[in-house]
């Protein structure tokens, strides 16, 4: 009987053993809410920083878009170094880099056998040159992602436009991406046909649908099969990351949402660290980005939960311009200074709830961006308090979600323990609000959180405890890191710098003007980018008498610079004369990627003299008028 009395004794205790045991476990992670990322995707968003680098023909004619009757015997690099190249980015912080392959001029830069307009045909090496293998050598040699750009518009190819063109570009597709190594990310942007060489018929050709052309569903098919891990841009946004909407570098709208049609779609925000464009130009020097708009730039991209593709273009020896580098280096060492410290690290929490035992406050300060606060089931407004381990003076927050789980808040608020009292210090944003540009930047609201946000405060603050408080959810909140930070040497935010003035560019002070909207004329030469010559007509041109006669040597047109592209001038025809009789085309073309990109481009040819000067605006991207925000004459 006492046998049988310790036997239930054993039984009841297991049993009550086990009831505990199993009261205690912790509560299970909520389920993931809507579209969330692939491992590639979340790893990808980490890296928040990388090169682009532009390199081609476009970059010995002074051009952004090659017309692609360019010859390959231009490209003849005296000291291109790819190591040092790949060294500088990574000393700068940057994570990775994309080479441009082959541009809409369609010269390939490895020895590809899919077209003969490759770099076999240059002089570099005697024809045995391969800019990707040896930027692809350097990357993998310095532990450095490498990834690459294939412009899918074609202007060189005779079959573009054609059912044949596809052959040509997925064999492209498949020598890069089986030849040289690992590809973190392959880059297809949207230009999708127009005017070009194509073998010789120098003519137009649009392919409509790019989507429909391109057959984007076979390319993402042959990409996962050839690197199922490599991130694909853009393909008619079938692959994982989209533009983020302006090459100036910033995510255009913030709020950010990373879902499209239930998948998740990661954002990229791109710009040139030069104001002269995406290639190398004579003279771009005095026209690098300063850190403090670099600085910028990062926050509007990064700091709103896109990642940021920064471009550096090697010159015609193979290196990068000193001043781009020196901007690149300055800006690198305030990220790092920036990102140094933070806060908040260790800080104790206490949460309005928590979801589970795992889930608490104190995981937004653990420095691990895996784990994450939670609060209990259904609670889609809750707040969280945290006190430092001493009190602190910062001017940055920094948010994230655990984007594993989706992305789920739509706004929030922070506040800071002041004098006695809680000081909000980041608003809470409200429905329908939005920041463009580089708006809100400094004391902007709290919106979206997803991978993260930085919000710039507008003044610093000193304290050693503040609250965080989800305002507005769309599922219960999973909030993996409360990061406070100081910008380096109180930096204050600069507006876009304006192009410095150009050695060699004619005084227009004393001309006089002909042509089409002759009272309108004086608004193009007279230093302000806010007002411009337009007419509603085109074709259509501007007659200049500079008084005396100068050799000149080329010209720089800026676009209109208030975000329309109406009546922007895209195609153009330069004429000079000695007398205003007789008239010789010195240059005529098109400016390429306005639209994306509206920055001042140079346009130079053979030095010749002139009194008289027509310059005729022939197309518009929108439209039937024409129009010039600025326009410079270079004289020898």
């Amino acid at each position: 009987m006492f046998t049988r009395y310790i036997a239930k004794t054993v039984l009841m205790a297991l049993a009550l053993g086990c009831s505990f045991a199993w009261g205690a476990k912790p509560a299970k992670e909520p389920k993931p809410y809507g579209p969330v990322p692939t491992e590639q995707q979340v790893k990808w968003l980490r890296m928040e920083w990388y090169a682009f680098v532009h390199f081609g023909l476009n970059t010995y004619t002074n051009r952004e878009w090659g017309y692609g009757d360019e010859s390959p015997q231009l490209f003849n690099p005296a000291d291109f170094d790819a190591d040092a190249i790949v060294r500088t980015f990574k000393e700068a912080g940057m994570k990775g880099m994309i080479y441009t392959a082959k541009h809409h001029d369609g010269f390939c830069t490895w020895p590809t056998k899919s077209t003969a307009h490759n770099i076999t045909k240059s002089p570099w090496k005697n024809g045995k040159g391969d800019v990707v293998r040896e930027f692809a050598t350097a990357c993998q040699k310095h532990d450095f992602a490498f990834g690459t750009y294939l412009s899918p518009w074609d202007r060189n190819c005779a079959e573009y436009g054609r059912a044949g063109y596809l052959k040509v570009y997925y064999k492209q597709i498949e020598e890069l991406l089986k030849n040289y190594g690992p590809i973190f990310e392959i880059w297809f942007d949207g230009a999708m046909g127009g005017d070009g060489y194509y073998g010789g018929a120098r003519e137009g050709r649009n392919i409509g649908n790019a989507d429909d052309y391109y057959n984007y569903t076979q390319v993402v098919r042959n990409i996962r099969r050839l690197q199922k891990d490599c991130i694909i841009w853009g393909a008619a946004g079938r692959g994982d990351v989209t533009w983020a909407g302006s090459e100036k570098g910033f995510a255009r709208h913030y709020p950010l949402w990373n879902t499209n049609n239930n998948k998740w779609l990661s954002l990229e925000a791109d710009t040139p660290i030069n104001h002269r464009g995406w290639f190398w130009h004579p003279g771009q020097g005095d026209h690098v980005k300063n850190p403090e708009h670099l600085m910028q730039v990062y926050l509007s991209s990064v700091g709103r939960g896109a990642n940021l593709i920064l471009n550096l273009a090697p010159n015609r020896d193979g290196q990068l311009d000193p001043a781009d580098v020196a901007a690149l280096q300055a800006f690198g060492k305030m990220r790092r200074e920036l990102l140094a410290k933070d806060f908040a690290l260790n800080a104790k929490g206490k949460a309005s709830s928590v979801y589970g035992k795992k889930l608490t406050a104190s995981r937004l300060t653990d420095d691990n961006i895996e784990t994450y606060w939670c609060p209990k089931k259904d609670d889609k407004t809750p707040s969280v308090e945290i006190t430092l381990e001493k009190p602190a003076t910062f001017d940055v927050v920094r948010l994230r979600e655990q984007i594993r789980l989706g992305q789920r808040v739509e706004a929030f608020q922070v506040e800071a323990w002041v004098d006695g009292a809680w000081k909000t210090i980041v608003e809470p944003g409200q429905p329908g609000e939005k920041e463009d540009h580089f708006d809100g930047i400094r004391g902007g609201k709290g919106h979206t959180i997803g991978n993260q946000v930085l919000r710039w405060l507008a003044a610093p603050v000193t304290t050693d405890k503040l609250r965080l408080t989800i305002t507005r959810s769309k599922a219960v909140p999973c909030i993996s890191e409360f990061s406070l930070l100081l910008m380096p040497g109180a930096t204050q935010p600069e507006p876009v710098a304006a192009d410095t003035e150009d050695p060699g560019v004619l005084n227009p002070a004393g001309w006089s003007f002909g042509g089409f909207a002759v009272d309108k004329a004086p608004l193009a030469f007279d230093g302000n980018p806010d007002t411009m010559w337009e007419i509603n007509r085109c074709p259509s041109h501007i007659r200049i008498d500079m008084q005396q006669e100068h050799e000149i040597s080329g010209f720089a047109y800026l676009p209109r610079q208030d975000g329309k592209t109406q009546d922007m001038t895209s195609r153009y025809r330069l004429e000079t004369s000695t007398d205003g009789q007789n008239w010789t085309t010195a240059s005529e073309g098109e400016f390429g990627n306005l639209r994306a990109n509206p920055v001042e481009q140079v346009i130079t040819f053979t030095p010749q003299k002139a009194r008289y000067i027509r310059f005729f605006s022939t197309a518009a991207l929108d439209g039937s008028g024409s129009s010039v925000a600025e326009l410079k004459i270079y004289g020898k």
